[in-house]
């Protein structure tokens, strides 16, 4: 184990973290996949194994990034935003179904068999490319024009292309890039200007997707109605399931129900992924939820010392920009199960299961904990040098 943790670098405390909530996920997976098993005629063993794998190839991609010098993200990010945008281009035109549903956010790995989400990986790397425009910038001034060109037709291309069948990672995305811009000291008149861009944007989209929905993905009216039912109150599928997310939570009380005794797993269709966290608190009470809300926040305590520690304004915004979107993500699929938010399709981070959104969770984090390991190489570096006795000689002399 010592000789495994001397290849570890960064931030323990943030290893730590994240490695109690991977494993902390098999309870709530384990019991909420019986669902699943029983609709497909699957083993719950076999989701929990699989559920297993994708964690090991998790932090299999964890330690591997985290040995990165995390200034090669720079240019990787240029590379990476031409790959992104052609898988995105090639993931919304095959044009896939899943029992009658538009799936244009998935891709399938010719030989593999394997599908992941296309958009999870371009928000990292939309995120990562953002942070190295503004750190470019950060003796200089802004020239709104010039960053039209360089910064937002690139992530107003990535969104356009999220935006049909993921509503809520493009709204997520847009919002992060937003808050990235403001850290990095991207005028405020500027960022007013793109916001109001956005605004339009959606509105004549929603408006052009009314008088012509024969000529947008039908995933565009499942997110219409969503949002056009919750805020009218109207009784919907989604209702359904946010009525048994908040029966769950209800249910639990303080300290559950017990493990691997839920309810409401039998009836919420995404209990294993999108309402885990209302099977954790019926299984695990009040103190669970509770609990998961302290972990993030702690984790996000920890960019927060990452963050400051970084000696590079590139660091600092990466570390934010990868960072950041992890705990709203989390805040998110949370408050949909207390019906703060309309059904998003959000995991709850490292939790969920999901091969695609653990394995971009673990991507961002990997990142992270580079400029971490960073920090701590800078740190020893100039402790040689302080206690370099040929240095003292120097002096002397």
């Amino acid at each position: 184990m010592s000789k495994l943790l001397k290849h570890i670098g960064g931030d323990k405390t943030l290893w730590a973290m994240l490695t109690l909530l991977a494993l902390f996920s098999f309870l709530p997976v384990y019991s909420a996949s019986s669902n699943l098993a029983n609709l497909y005629g699957r083993n719950t063993f076999s989701l929990l194994v699989k559920h297993g794998v994708h964690l090991v190839m998790g932090f299999a991609i964890i330690f591997t990034v985290h040995k990165i010098d995390y200034n090669k993200f720079k240019g990787l990010s240029w590379i990476m935003m031409f790959i992104v945008t052609i898988l995105l281009v090639f993931t919304m035109a095959q044009g896939t179904t899943i029992g009658g549903a538009n799936a244009s956010r998935w891709l399938r790995v010719p030989g593999v068999g394997v599908s992941f989400q296309t958009s999870t990986l371009a928000a990292v790397v939309l995120m990562v490319y953002v942070a190295r425009y503004l750190a470019k910038f950060k003796d200089r001034a802004i020239v709104f024009k010039e960053s039209f060109i360089e910064l937002w037709i690139p992530v107003g291309l990535i969104l356009i292309l999220i935006f049909p069948a993921n509503l809520s990672t493009a709204a997520l995305i847009f919002s992060m890039v937003m808050v990235l811009v403001f850290l990095g000291g991207y005028p405020f008149k500027y960022i007013g200007v793109i916001i109001g861009a956005g605004a339009l944007f959606v509105m004549l989209f929603f408006l052009s997707a009314k008088a012509f929905p024969e000529a947008f993905p039908n995933r565009v009216d499942t997110w219409i109605s969503r949002v056009e039912n919750f805020s009218n109150g109207e009784d919907t599928e989604e209702d359904y399931q946010i009525e048994r997310a908040k029966t769950a939570i209800a249910s639990g009380q303080l300290f559950g129900l017990g493990p691997g005794k839920s309810v409401q797993k039998n009836f919420l269709p995404q209990s294993s992924s999108d309402f885990i966290y209302a099977i954790i608190v019926e299984e695990w009470g009040l103190v669970s939820g509770v609990a998961i809300v302290l972990f993030y926040l702690i984790v996000l305590y920890r960019l927060v010392i990452i963050l400051n520690k970084s000696e590079t304004v590139f660091g600092k915004l990466l570390v934010a920009g990868v960072g950041l979107p992890i705990i709203f993500q989390a805040l998110i699929n949370m408050g949909v199960a207390v019906e703060l938010f309309p059904v998003t399709g959000q995991t709850l981070p490292l939790i969920s299961s999901g091969g695609t959104s653990i394995w971009m969770t673990c991507l961002a984090f990997g990142i992270i904990l580079s400029v971490s390991s960073a920090q701590k190489n800078v740190k020893d570096k100039k402790s040689l040098e302080k206690d370099n006795p040929l240095d003292v000689l120097t002096q002397a002399m």
